[in-house]
């Protein structure tokens, strides 16, 4: 699926403040402001636009701690159905399938040292796996937008 040059340049700026109006995304890229109207609408059809989201300070909201944490099965004979047996996890931000020793990595927000030992044992429990926990000590950037 090849995009247009004028789709990569909505695209950029959209990563970059999804809260953009429609007025000033077409300034910046040039069109019409129905023009643009019809090109976001085309892509978020297409599915190449997922949504919009607001992006939270953890430590603001008193969620101040992240990890990440790797999911390999104890019973390697059982499903591989980890992401549904763990879905009800609210404190899960991401799960990702992987390449190499572990089968999925989770990215998990919490409050405390403590919360983070309850979600574990959660976890453990609820997807018959043992995990290794990495401790995010600061994160210098993230959500960085895709090159398009």
């Amino acid at each position: 699926m090849t995009l247009e040059q004028i789709d990569r340049a909505i695209l950029k700026e959209l990563a970059s403040d999804g809260r953009c109006s429609f007025t000033d995304l077409a300034e910046r890229v040039g069109l019409s402001v129905s023009a643009v109207h019809q090109r976001v609408k085309r892509l978020e059809q297409r599915g190449i636009v997922k949504g919009y989201a607001a992006r939270l300070d953890g430590a603001e909201i008193g969620l101040p701690m992240s990890a990440f944490i790797s999911l390999f099965p104890i019973n390697p004979a059982e499903p591989d159905d980890y992401p549904k047996r763990l879905e009800h996890l609210t404190e899960i931000e991401a799960c990702y399938s992987v390449a190499g020793d572990a089968s999925y990595v989770l990215r998990v927000r919490v409050g405390s040292p403590v919360a983070l030992e309850e979600l574990l044992q959660k976890i453990r429990e609820s997807a018959n796996v043992s995990t290794r926990t990495t401790v995010v000590l600061s994160t210098p950037y993230e959500d960085r937008p895709p090159a398009v």
